[in-house]
């Protein structure tokens, strides 16, 4: 924890003084373009790979960058896509996988998660992308291959969504399903082709 302590002095000392009036903006207004829904791997950071300032992105962030489709009750996910889209006004959103993953690795390589089953549960929400992967591509290995088919599953499954349906509907919002290459820093989007968006 000494090292978090020590990254709030120095966000007081040194990073907020020359953002003071962007975060004055921002105490009165919350107004970001895009809903970034990644997953909650801790070498994949929306801010950093945008590189966008606070207050530009939305963040739902969930093992295996999950988005269950839609069902009425309590979801806190739904709640957050929810609130970005209809009260927001987010233009964008973008489902955003990555190598490596943990919880896509468990899926291809059929991992024992019987001790772990609230792990095991949440991954059901990847049975429609392990249902469309089919054998990886050359030079592709199993992992690759769900993590791509996942984001594209998690796209179809955001569509579900009536706040999300209904922006879609009226041309208010895009979609977007990126992979994050965390050795190369290569960002690409899969719902134009895989073509690269940003190559290290």
């Amino acid at each position: 924890m000494r090292h978090l302590s020590e990254g709030v002095d120095r966000f007081q000392r040194e990073v907020f003084p020359a953002k003071s009036g962007l975060f004055a903006h921002l105490a009165a207004t919350h107004r970001p373009g895009t809903l970034f829904i990644g997953c909650s791997d801790a070498r994949v950071v929306p801010e950093l790979i945008t590189q966008t300032e606070p207050g530009e992105l939305f963040v739902v962030r969930t093992a295996g960058n999950l988005v269950p489709a839609y069902a009425p009750g309590a979801d806190a996910v739904a709640a957050g896509i929810e609130y970005a889209v209809a009260v927001l006004g987010v233009r964008d959103i973008v489902v955003c996988g990555h190598s490596g993953c943990g919880a896509m690795t468990a899926l291809a390589e059929g991992h024992d998660l019987s001790g772990a089953p609230a792990i095991a549960d949440w991954l059901r929400h990847a049975d429609a992308s392990r249902a469309r992967t089919t054998a990886p591509a050359a030079g592709e290995d199993a992992v690759a291959a769900l993590v791509r088919q996942n984001v594209a599953a998690q796209l179809a499954n955001l569509a579900t969504h009536p706040s999300v349906a209904r922006a879609l509907a009226d041309g208010d919002v895009r979609l977007h399903g990126w992979v994050f290459d965390i050795s190369t820093g290569a960002v690409d989007e899969l719902d134009t082709g895989a073509r690269p968006l940003l190559a290290a």
